[in-house]
């Protein structure tokens, strides 16, 4: 039905010369190596395979955004095509820009309802590009979950899965081959894709989570080992606290309003209050971005630091300093490679600043929306909550815990010098204002 074309082929040479079933672009592929034995010439055919793929430039499609009629013409196509284009190129060989403009062609002809005549005329080249670029994807994928599975030569296997994810062949299977290889040859693998210039960023914080993974049992290996000796960075009364980082510091809801309560969240608060505005704002403890927002990167090091020091009382300068250590190791921007330098300097008391400040907001929490007396507040939890708010610590959480407590006349007074200060964040003003308002 279609013509075997092979003027202007879409993959490169060695891939297509490969023999059945390596070269098996059908659905049926997947089926047929999970019945292929797993013995070691077959795992060496398909490193060869893989090899293959990777010997020539992958196909790139270009010409930037899809417009929106462009995009959902591709859509369509790609939906209602799907059959004929598996029938039309089923082996590698068989995959060139004349066999899809082919499918392509016919099925704008025949669309119901009609596909613009401009639309295939000036989008083949690109239609035929993203479509052996997917094709080619699905074909990694199969080959990489293929060699998962109880590989003999570990060493070779971790190799092609880290040549495929500097590559962008069907990173994310490559990734988790790795990660799925574990110590020693995936983890030293991944440890060199973090920090590998030839690496796209999402790939690379695939990377960091898969290493995350496989060293977490170190980090909380070392969280068992006592901390004497070491020098403490919190006050005494935020490294007393019996409540878990793992937990973001949380005050059970449950908590007996007691005397020796509110006196351990005063004693915090005041402990872990800041001398005047903070350099660096601490951030909320839970990212809250959309979709589209990519992830703070600090969110990578808290991940180190909760399993190295799982409690108040075990954040030191060594384990942060060590933590500081881990996370340069694991690529992540912007953390001190120079343990003794100012940049390292910085980097630990800001998160010293950070780590009170979660701590003290979890206080500011419980004491607003888990605190029915408030006459046990006054006056001192509304100054704190003021005094942090002005200062960029715990901020959104102290004007909170004002609101909780608005008919108080000395919470309605900080929010109204709040609300009124030019100086502080349009945000926090706002909620400010909005306390007044209750």
């Amino acid at each position: 039905m279609f013509p075997d074309a092979h003027r202007d082929p879409l993959l490169p040479a060695a891939l297509r010369e490969l023999p059945p079933p390596w070269n098996d672009l059908t659905r049926r592929r997947t089926e047929r190596l999970e019945d292929l034995p797993r013995t070691e010439a077959n795992e060496r055919s398909a490193l060869d395979a893989l090899a293959a793929a990777l010997s020539g430039p992958p196909p790139r499609p270009g010409g930037g955004a899809w417009s929106d009629e462009s995009e959902e013409l591709h859509d369509r196509f790609r939906r209602e095509a799907a059959p004929r284009l598996a029938e039309a190129v089923p082996t590698t060989a068989r995959l060139t820009r004349e066999a899809v403009e082919g499918v392509l062609t016919e099925w704008a002809r025949t669309a119901r309802p009609p596909v613009p005549q401009w639309w295939p005329r000036e989008h083949a080249d690109r239609v035929a590009a993203e479509w052996a670029a997917q094709a080619l994807a699905d074909w990694a994928h199969d080959v990489l979950r293929w060699l998962e599975r109880a590989p003999h030569d570990e060493e070779a296997v971790a190799a092609v899965a880290e040549r495929c994810a500097e590559h962008g062949l069907s990173s994310p299977s490559a990734l988790g081959l790795l990660h799925a290889l574990g110590a020693p040859r995936g983890e030293a693998a991944l440890l060199r894709l973090v920090r590998s210039p030839a690496v796209r960023e999402d790939d690379r914080q695939r990377a960091r989570d898969h290493l995350l993974d496989l060293r977490r049992p170190r980090y909380r290996a070392r969280a068992q080992e006592p901390a004497d000796g070491e020098e403490p960075l919190l006050p005494p009364p935020a490294r007393d606290l019996p409540y878990a980082w793992s937990a973001g510091f949380q005050w059970p809801q449950e908590l007996p309003e007691t005397q020796e309560n509110f006196a351990r969240a005063r004693a915090v608060l005041e402990a872990c209050a800041p001398a005047g505005p903070v350099a660096e704002p601490v951030p909320a403890p839970s990212w809250q971005g959309s979709g589209d927002e990519e992830p703070p990167v600090w969110l990578d090091v808290r991940r180190v630091m909760r399993d190295l020091m799982p409690c108040a009382r075990l954040v030191t300068r060594e384990r942060l300093t060590e933590a500081m250590r881990e996370c340069a190791l694991l690529g992540v921007p912007g953390v001190p490679r120079d343990p003794d330098g100012e940049a390292a300097e910085r980097f630990i008391g800001t998160w010293v600043t950070w780590i009170g400040g979660w701590i003290a907001g979890e206080v500011f929490t419980w004491l607003g929306m888990y605190v029915d007396d408030g006459t046990a507040l006054t006056p001192w939890a509304m100054d704190l909550a003021e005094r942090y708010a002005r200062n960029g610590v715990a901020a959104e959480q102290a004007v909170s815990m004002l609101r909780w407590w608005h008919t108080d006349p000395r919470s309605r007074e900080a929010l109204t010098r709040l609300a009124a200060d030019d100086s502080l964040p349009d945000d926090l003003r706002e909620l400010a204002r909005g306390g007044l308002g209750q």
